[in-house]
């Protein structure tokens, strides 16, 4: 906190305010430890408190338009690309959407407190073609919720703060080799965690060419097209034949899944995370003859295979039902 507080002192407000920009634009430096020492000094008299919470406010806002802009007009491709380079890119496309489909405008209400969903709400706002002003309204909001706690924390306690700053100058090189360890720690734990669910999805899968040559024999196939409604409505091209429903509403529709067919399912999450899962589950009640499509979605129109519009279903029931023998993906 002490070299925070005097690089505070030597570079000021640019300092703020340029952090929070970075930071909000997606580089891994975080400000809030800036926050809570610009609100110490401002607890100090020596920065201006509404500066100090302005800043990053009108920081925070400039970042996030970027961000809503770019989701707009790159969909949901920029998202899956966000989520690619976390440490969590197999679920976190699917818990993302999910989290904002929940909460809905009050996601950009809580996203800057939550880790992992400040990078991607502002794109996904854009992505699902959320209104400028609804959007601005309720990230401003966000923006100002977030600051105010950080800035407001350091600025009540701000004597607090300055001793503690005081006593970690004695621990020197100490602290920053805890610090640094305890950050490998967690790199290392995301990992571990990562390559145990990956082996958790080992399960057969089928690839673009094969399910292409059996749609081409007539075979009857049942494709389903897993991916989550915000994603459907930003690309809403599928799989000949294909019917989509979310994978809550799968797992729901369990009695009226064809159990004497094929049924592929695809998303396109990294690993066919959504899709493998599923699949698994639906094994696990009974229903055997099912597989990931490998490659999901972006492996089939990688291959140049045909696509088509989907055709709107009146309930995942209804959806299901209605393919019957010589229907399910099959092109005619």
């Amino acid at each position: 906190m002490s070299a925070t507080v005097e690089f505070l002192l030597r570079y000021g407000y640019l300092l703020l305010f340029g952090w929070v920009l970075i930071e909000q634009l997606g580089l891994p430096v975080p400000a809030s430890p800036l926050l809570l020492a610009a609100g110490a000094l401002a607890g100090t008299s020596r920065m201006n408190l509404a500066m100090v919470w302005v800043l990053p406010i009108v920081a925070a806002g400039l970042s996030d338009a970027f961000w809503y802009q770019l989701g707009r007009h790159r969909g949901m491709k920029l998202l899956q690309w966000l989520c690619r380079i976390s440490l969590e890119p197999d679920s976190c496309v699917h818990r993302t959407q999910s989290h904002f489909e929940r909460r809905g405008v009050w996601a950009l209400v809580v996203a800057k407190l939550i880790p992992g969903l400040n990078a991607v709400a502002p794109p996904l706002a854009g992505a699902s073609r959320m209104p400028w002003p609804r959007f601005a309204l309720f990230d401003g909001l966000g923006a100002v919720l977030w600051a105010s706690i950080y800035v407001g924390l350091g600025y009540i306690f701000s004597g607090q703060l300055e001793r503690v700053a005081s006593s970690l100058v004695f621990l020197g090189r100490g602290l920053f080799a805890l610090v640094l360890v305890g950050l490998l720690l967690y790199v290392s734990w995301k990992y571990f965690n990562r390559r145990r669910f990956l082996r958790s999805l080992r399960i057969a899968r089928i690839t673009a060419d094969e399910l292409h040559q059996r749609m081409d024999r007539g075979e009857n196939v049942v494709v389903v097209d897993l991916r989550h409604s915000m994603e459907f409505e930003s690309e809403p091209e599928t799989i000949p034949g294909a019917v989509h429903m979310d994978a809550e509403e799968l797992e729901e529709a369990t009695e009226v899944i064809p159990r004497d067919r094929e049924i592929v399912l695809f998303c396109n999450c990294p690993n066919e995370a959504t899709s493998a899962q599923m699949a698994m589950k639906l094994r696990h009640v009974g229903i055997t003859r099912i597989r990931p499509l490998a490659g999901g979605l972006a492996g089939w129109r990688e291959h140049g295979f045909p696509l088509e519009a989907l055709k709107a279903e009146d309930s995942p029931s209804d959806a299901l039902g209605a393919l019957k023998p010589g229907d399910a993906g099959v092109p005619d």
